[in-house]
C-alpha cells in the first residue's frame, strides 16, 4: 500500500483544535482538502504529520507553535490614533479590521486594546503563539 511522501498530492479531512480543545477549523462537513505537499501552502508541522500516512488512515498530531504559526511577534503590534479611523466605527477588543498596504494588498488585523485616544492592533496570524492539535484522515493520494 502506498504512503504519503514529499511532493505528493493528497486529499484529507482534518479538524484543528487549540490546546483547550476548542475547534478552530474543520473540513468534516464539507469537501475534503486537496493539497500538494512541498509547495508551502501548509504549516510545516501539518505537512510533516501527513508523511507516511496511508489512505483511510486516521491519526492525531500535536504541532508546537514553532512548527505552526510561530510565537506572537511584538513588532507586529501597532498603535493607531482613533482620529485615523472612520468616525462611525465602534472598535472593540478582538474585532477584526482590514488594512490596505501601499501596494494595494490587504492585511487582516485584530484589535488588541482600546484606549481613550488610540487602539492597538495586532498583525500576527490569529493562531500565532498557539500549539495546535489536528485530527487527520487521509482520503487519498493522487
Amino acid at each position: 500500500m502506498s504512503k504519503v511522501k514529499a511532493d505528493d498530492r493528497v486529499v484529507l479531512h482534518y479538524t484543528g483544535k487549540l490546546s483547550d480543545g476548542q475547534v478552530f477549523d474543520s473540513s468534516v462537513n464539507r469537501e475534503p482538502l486537496e493539497v500538494k505537499l512541498g509547495e508551502g501552502s501548509l504549516i510545516p508541522g501539518f505537512e510533516k504529520g501527513l508523511l507516511d500516512m496511508a489512505p483511510n488512515e486516521k491519526k492525531t498530531i500535536v504541532i508546537a507553535k514553532e512548527e505552526a504559526y510561530g510565537e506572537k511577534r511584538k513588532e507586529l503590534f501597532q498603535t493607531v490614533n482613533k482620529s485615523d479611523l472612520p468616525e462611525d466605527l465602534k472598535v472593540e477588543v478582538n474585532m477584526a479590521l482590514m488594512a490596505t498596504n501601499a501596494d494595494g494588498s490587504e492585511k487582516q488585523l485584530r484589535v488588541a486594546e482600546v484606549n481613550d485616544d488610540n487602539i492597538v492592533v495586532d498583525a500576527n496570524h490569529p493562531l500565532a503563539g498557539e500549539d495546535l492539535t489536528f485530527e487527520l484522515e487521509l482520503v487519498a493520494i493522487k
